[in-house]
């Protein structure tokens, strides 16, 4: 069923319930048909100028700093301001916009819950609907959830501050259309997100903050400004009123910090280092370089020097401008196994004690169980202060080109590449049914994840790369050990799990991806097709 807004120009693909008249009321359908007719098109041209960029890679060029930009690099400016409220955000939690998640991350101990329509949700309509109420209830503080067993699930007092991550430029919401296209899914979630709640977040002292997510060059967050600009304009709020915090987790735009905190100096409060989401565009945009193919998943971390390199330049690029650096994600998630959860927050203390010592003004956690330990840490180091705005790093080495696009090593393994087809093809599944957050063997896996598991395979594919066996990669080889590990995650998980889920779907898009002789960009376009 279609139907047409009146006095606009959207065409919804799904009758409206309730819950959909609750968020697509007339007024908020107004202000997201004027977003999308007047900022669609350039949207459009950045996602050309994104292939056309990409294909010059392909062809033998290395990402590099711009020359043209020098005069910005160079020049002494700071952002305009971060409002009070972030001015603490040594503990960031994140997870998808579902009733419970929502409550229990803003009750746990942290300074920021990052409420995802991007990476960690499968955006089903009903999903993202029910992600718009959700958020809107607990700006209210009337959000309240009870479970099969009767247990009630409340705000405390004092929950975290809220931010909303919208879709990357790339996500289409496929329900609504304009001109026959699908509209952008990011216009979608601002939209609506800002428009039921500026009144209410402004009222109790904090304000409509967002994360943008997959941005890859300075255009597109000039494109954002815009956009901010315009919907500041529009409901007669000051400049700057909407305040956002980019990530830097494409390749592209870690040569690009300057010039994205410059274009969006009026709105921007920060960078974050998205490192899963940066290894996986790392794999991506060099895809046809030979040269600079990673090793397993499992050894590309933190300390590996492009890694320690992009961490570094980005807290002594925002520290200049007055901006926070955010450190990354721990992925760990707690274990019920005493033995088993020491080691998980051993880990995750020594990767958040060398984010903090690096001058991160704070970090992410997947999982309200080990918000604890990444408080204890960073409260450790910032003693008195909120932040480490004033660690400028003036007197490190400059950081090159090469040091970011620099490999590292480590082997290659077949213990490596089946535990990449088992993590990709078990989150694939639980995306396509409708789970963007999901545990898979003591990980919070999300899309970015399981990009860095299919993609890394699909490289060594295409260059011919051998195990540390001997073992050749191909694609005869991929699909045998997806065969064989379709079964391990069939006795792992059960005979009844595995009939009532769609492995055999998943595991046909993760061959279908896997195998294709051009790379896709990301494993959610296709998965889209198969969520309702």
């Amino acid at each position: 069923m279609t139907q047409q807004i009146a006095g606009t120009e959207l065409t919804f693909t799904q009758g409206f319930t309730a819950a959909e008249r609750q968020v697509l009321t007339d007024d908020a359908v107004e202000f997201l048909a004027d977003l999308v007719s007047k900022f669609t098109p350039q949207r459009n041209k950045l996602l050309a100028a994104r292939a056309c960029w990409q294909q010059k890679i392909d062809q033998g060029e290395l990402p590099d700093f711009i020359s043209e930009t020098d005069s910005i690099r160079n020049g002494e400016w700071k952002i305009r301001g971060i409002p009070e409220d972030l001015r603490d955000r040594r503990v960031e939690i994140t997870g998808p916009v579902e009733r419970k998640m929502v409550i229990n991350a803003l009750n746990a101990n942290v300074k920021v819950f990052m409420a995802d329509f991007e990476d960690s949700l499968a955006p089903s309509w009903d999903k993202v609907i029910d992600g718009q109420i959700n958020l809107h209830d607990a700006v209210n503080g009337t959000i309240s959830y009870t479970n099969e067993a009767g247990k009630i699930y409340q705000l405390k007092p004092n929950p975290a501050v809220l931010i909303a991550r919208v879709r990357g430029l790339h996500l289409p919401e496929k329900h609504v259309q304009w001109q026959g296209e699908a509209i952008p899914g990011g216009l979608f979630d601002f939209a609506l997100y800002f428009f039921h709640n500026y009144r209410q977040l402004l009222a109790k002292g904090s304000g409509p903050y967002f994360y943008l997510p997959k941005t890859q060059s300075w255009q597109e967050a000039a494109w954002w400004s815009e956009v901010f600009s315009f919907a500041e304009d529009r409901f007669s709020l000051p400049r700057g009123t909407i305040k956002a915090t980019v990530l830097i987790e494409t390749l592209p735009a870690v040569f690009q910090m300057d010039e994205i905190l410059y274009h969006l100096r009026d709105h921007i409060v920060g960078l974050n280092c998205g490192r899963w989401d940066y290894i996986f565009s790392y794999i991506k945009t060099l895809k046809n370089h030979a040269d600079r193919v990673l090793p397993d998943r499992q050894s590309v971390t933190m300390d590996k020097s492009f890694l320690s390199a992009y961490s570094r330049l980005l807290i002594k690029t925002c520290h200049k401008r007055g901006a926070f650096a955010m450190g990354g994600m721990a992925a760990f998630i707690p274990s019920k196994d005493a033995e088993k959860n020491a080691w998980v927050l051993n880990k995750v203390r020594a990767d958040k004690e060398l984010e903090a010592n690096n001058g991160h003004d704070g970090t992410w956690v997947a999982h309200p169980g080990l918000a604890d330990t990444v408080m204890e840490v960073f409260s450790k180091v910032l003693g008195e202060r909120h932040n480490q705005l004033e660690v400028l790093r003036e007197n490190d080495a400059p950081i090159s080109a090469a040091q970011l696009l620099e490999p590292c090593d480590g082997e290659r393994t077949e213990a490596g590449m089946r535990a990449n087809i088992r993590v990709a093809v078990q989150y694939i599944e639980a995306w396509i049914s409708g789970n963007g957050c999901v545990p898979i063997y003591g990980l919070m896996e999300d899309a970015a994840t399981a990009e860095i598991s299919r993609t890394s395979i699909w490289q060594w594919i295409h260059h011919q790369k051998s195990l540390s066996d001997g073992q050749l990669v191909t694609k005869a080889l991929f699909r045998q050990m997806l065969k064989e590990e379709m079964l391990v995650v069939r006795e792992e998980l059960g005979e009844a799990r595995f009939n009532a889920g769609r492995f055999e779907e998943a595991a046909r898009l993760m061959e279908r991806i896997t195998t294709q002789d051009e790379l896709i960009d990301f494993l959610t376009l296709p998965g889209y097709e198969l969520l309702a």
